[in-house]
């Protein structure tokens, strides 16, 4: 589970921006990290949130803080915070948005080899 999570670099560059933390008015987040790895996580592999591991916490409570966070704007910020450290290790190139103009398709009668009238004859 380690290649999805938030390395210590990156949680030092989000760690202001998050709500819950000491200071803040209001009720403290009990563990920000670990929340933010399990959004990480559910990202990342694509699984419904009733499937989250317990390691997390329960998914009903993970997801509420999700959507408190979401309609706050906290994850907008902290997507701006790492944006200029993109992760590329997770590139996908998919072909079924990549087309070909209309006159790419090919030739009526398909691929001739003709001749041409120089060089070769007899």
């Amino acid at each position: 589970m380690i290649r999805h999570r938030l390395t210590d670099e990156q949680w030092k560059r989000i760690e202001h921006l998050v709500p819950g933390k000491p200071g803040d008015p209001g009720r403290s987040g009990k563990d920000n990290r670990l929340f933010v790895d399990a959004v990480i996580w559910l990202a990342r592999t694509g699984t419904p949130w009733r499937d989250l591991s317990p390691f997390f916490g329960k998914w009903n409570s993970v997801w509420k803080r999700f959507r408190r966070w979401a309609k706050a704007g906290v994850w907008e910020r902290i997507l701006a915070a790492l944006a200029d450290d993109p992760d590329l290790e997770s590139l996908i190139i998919d072909g079924t948005i990549i087309r070909a103009h209309q006159h790419a398709a090919g030739g009526k009668g398909g691929f001739r080899n003709k001749r041409s009238g120089g060089r070769g004859e007899d």
